[in-house]
Parts: C-alpha cells; sequence; structure tokens
C-alpha cells in the first residue's frame, strides 16, 4: 500500500499526488464489527509504517528520528457509513486552490449523501482527470473534508479519504480513514484545499489526530 511511483521532483511538488500513487482501498465494507476493527488497525499499521520509512515519510528527519506511531482518534465503526452515490456525468473539471500557487485540476465524480447520527450529510468526490489514463488509477476517488475537530484535535486544513469507484450506488466513506494532507507535516508539499462545499458542521473523531512536531 502506498508506494511511491513517480519523480521525486514531481513528489516534491504535490501531496495529492503523492497519495494517489498508492492501492486504492476497495469499498468493501465488513458486516461484522471485528473485521471492520481490524480493518481500521490494517490501515493505522500501514500508515505508520510509510512514515517511518525514510524512502516514503512526509516527515522532516528530525521529526522521522524518533517517529513510532501517527495519533488516531480512537477506531469508531459507527464513523464508517454507507453514503447513497449520485453521479454527476456532467460536471465539468476545475482548477482546485492548493496551499501553493499551484492548482489542481479536478471534476466533481458524484456527491456522497449519508447520515450521522440521524442528522443528513453530504459531500463532494472528486477525480483527475490527468490520473485516467492510468490504468492502476482509473478507478480512484479523492475526498477532502473539513469538520469541527480542525485547528484542536485534527489538522486546521481538514482531512483526506481515499476511495474507488463504486459498483453501484453507493459507497463506503470510512472516516476512520482520513489522513492528514503531506503539508501538515513538511512544508515542501503543496496540498489541495478543502472546498466550502466539502464542510462538515460536527466533529469527525476519526482517522488521524493533528501532528505532534518533535
Amino acid at each position: 500500500m502506498r508506494k511511491l511511483l513517480f519523480l521525486a521532483v514531481i513528489l516534491l511538488l504535490s501531496c495529492k499526488q503523492e497519495k494517489k500513487y498508492h492501492d486504492v482501498v476497495a469499498n468493501e465494507i465488513p458486516q461484522d464489527v471485528s473485521n471492520a476493527m481490524a480493518d481500521i488497525l490494517k490501515f493505522q499499521r500501514e500508515l505508520n509504517k510509510e512514515y517511518k520509512d525514510p524512502e516514503t515519510s512526509p516527515l522532516y528527519n528530525k521529526d522521522r528520528k524518533n517517529f513510532e506511531t501517527l495519533d488516531f482518534f480512537k477506531p469508531d465503526t459507527t464513523l464508517r457509513v454507507v453514503a447513497k452515490f449520485e453521479r454527476t456525468p456532467d460536471a465539468l473539471p476545475f482548477l482546485m486552490a492548493t496551499t501553493t500557487d499551484r492548482k489542481s485540476e479536478e471534476v466533481v465524480y458524484g456527491i456522497a449523501y449519508f447520515a450521522i447520527d440521524g442528522k443528513d450529510y453530504q459531500l463532494e468526490v472528486y477525480q483527475s482527470p490527468s490520473l485516467t489514463v492510468q490504468e492502476k488509477f482509473r478507478e480512484y476517488l479523492f475526498l477532502p473534508f473539513s469538520d469541527e475537530t480542525n485547528g484542536n484535535l485534527s489538522y486546521t486544513g481538514g482531512r483526506y479519504v481515499d476511495l474507488s469507484i463504486p459498483k453501484g450506488d453507493t459507497i463506503v466513506i470510512d472516516f476512520n480513514k482520513a489522513y492528514n494532507p503531506y503539508c501538515a507535516y513538511n512544508k515542501k508539499y503543496s496540498c489541495p484545499i478543502v472546498p466550502k462545499v466539502n464542510y462538515l458542521p460536527i466533529k469527525i473523531n476519526a482517522g488521524v489526530m493533528a501532528f505532534k512536531k518533535q
């Protein structure tokens, strides 16, 4: 999972592209809670492995030196939701702002509708046209979101979730697999800014927490 495939110079420019050059997690959702929990813990182990490895880590050397684990919210399987997924085939590509002058070309692939604690929410899910020419990433979808934990328990700029194109009209969003943009760890990266439309007015206490630098 998460094997870097592009030239190092490109990796220095775009944390979002870097995340895209990894194996995409399937949208299958384990029906058994214990299996769901095991899947979340596997995600955490693999992410820690990536961040500890100097070949794949976005961390500064000084932060990676004694790195053992990222801080994660306690796994919560209620934040592993099955959303109604409406595709938007007529959407036109647009340029998403990033933390630098670079713009990231995206298209709204679909909109996910779901409920948390009995309240309804929706998020736009994006696809990068430049990736669809590559067979390995033809199914990749990008979900950036912000919520009420940002700037306190989680990274100020919001977090990302990797998805893949579902076969039907539902899509699994596991917020326990929400991770920080690479620019949360290292200023050399250029990261897409979460669109205002993808703000959730609740606390998503799941996934990777704010990074405490050494």
